[in-house]
């Protein structure tokens, strides 16, 4: 009888330690600590999409906690308790919520608030419950109206850019543009071979400058050869000519000067033209009639 009790007890024992085994063993996967002090507190939510148990409790970023169990509150329908396991160390000061947020992934998680109150909760209070609206959300309802919106105006740019397309005009366009850009690189080519050509004009310009550098030498010199010529005697004796030009051309316009009556006695002329006319004949009729004016005799 003794050994089968002894028997009975090592069963019984064995199994004891393979619950506890199995129980920590659940709770460690699920994130718990069983052999790390925590304290509990509970919020409420209507919605819970995508919190599990073992969700992270964080504060500024950081993990103080996590969700322990969530539960339907049958008393209270269309909310659910969430008991939060969180640090002992932790104090929450009165009026701190406990936000509820998603990522883009829909994996929730729950974030502490603080208030500026410097009393404490108590542990097992309930904490203000709050959902944080997911960002897919705010695409669905913010943005989504807004793109729905631009559906036409895009089918109408579409069916506008079509018809831009299709029109003959546009190829014909980008034809003279092509006609253009060809035009533009043999200009570019033509310039580059100006350019080429640049080297011996500037030689050339730089062989005139030098003549110019000569002849400016030679003005200087002719310069300083009329500073060393004796213009007070050249200009008297052009003033001394201009005088006598002037003396010369008032007595030709004086009808009593000699030279006048030359230049204005018509009289004058008419004998003289006269005189030529007849001297004119006279030429004329020796040379038909030589004998009439010399005669030569033969001894």
């Amino acid at each position: 009888m003794k050994k089968i009790f002894r028997k009975e007890v090592l069963i019984g024992l064995i199994t004891a330690v393979a619950m506890a085994i199995l129980f920590i063993g659940i709770d460690f996967l699920k994130g718990v600590n069983v052999f790390k002090a925590a304290n509990y507190y509970y919020a409420t939510y209507t919605n819970v999409n995508g919190l599990a148990q073992s969700a992270p409790v964080t504060l500024n970023g950081f993990k103080v906690g996590q969700v322990r169990e969530l539960s339907y509150d049958y008393d209270n329908p269309g909310h659910v308790n969430v008991e939060l396991s969180l640090d002992r160390e932790l104090k929450l000061p009165l009026g701190t919520r406990a936000v509820l947020a998603s990522d883009l992934l829909g994996t929730a998680s729950i974030t502490l608030e603080f208030s500026d109150s410097k009393s404490y909760h108590a542990v097992g209070d309930k904490l203000e419950g709050a959902v944080q609206p997911a960002l897919m959300d705010n695409v669905s309802k913010e943005l989504l109206p807004s793109v729905a919106a631009i559906f036409p105006k895009i089918d109408s740019l579409l069916t506008t850019v079509n018809t831009l397309v299709s029109d003959p005009a546009l190829a014909a366009s980008v034809q003279r543009l092509n006609a253009i850009t060809a035009n533009l690189e043999a200009t570019t080519r033509s310039i580059h071979s100006v350019v080429a050509s640049l080297p011996p004009v500037v030689s050339n310009v730089k062989s005139i400058t030098g003549n110019f550098d000569a002849a400016s030498a030679d003005i200087a010199a002719v310069t300083a050869n009329l500073r060393t010529m004796p213009l007070d005697s050249l200009a008297d004796n052009l003033a001394a000519t201009t005088a006598n030009l002037r003396q010369l051309s008032v007595q030709l316009n004086d009808p009593n000067s000699t030279l006048g009556l030359l230049m204005h006695d018509k009289a004058l002329y008419n004998n003289l033209n006269n005189t030529i006319s007849s001297l004119d004949s006279l030429f004329v009729d020796i040379k038909r009639n030589p004998k009439r004016y010399i005669s030569i005799k033969l001894l």
